[in-house]
């Protein structure tokens, strides 16, 4: 096997796991257009594994301040943090 192939594989298994907010609890609101389990878009949900680590970490910054919005705006919705 080409050492450069043997090196790919390697990388590929030691590959950290993509980081995610999903809580399995999928379901989008369409009038806020969120899934009301992790709060991310359904573009942030699609692209998520396109989306660079700092991507990523930009989206997972901002989850919270959309849950407390979210809550405040549907007074009541259970929260996934609580």
């Amino acid at each position: 096997m080409p050492q450069t192939l043997w090196r790919e594989m390697l990388l590929a298994m030691s590959a950290a796991p993509i980081k995610t907010p999903c809580v399995k609890v999928c379901f989008v609101d369409p009038a806020a257009g969120l899934c009301v389990g992790c709060f991310r878009t359904m573009e942030e949900l699609g692209r998520w594994t396109k989306y660079s680590d700092a991507e990523r970490e930009a989206i997972l910054a901002a989850l919270p301040g959309r849950e407390a919005h979210y809550a405040e705006q549907h007074p009541g919705s259970k929260s996934t943090s609580s």
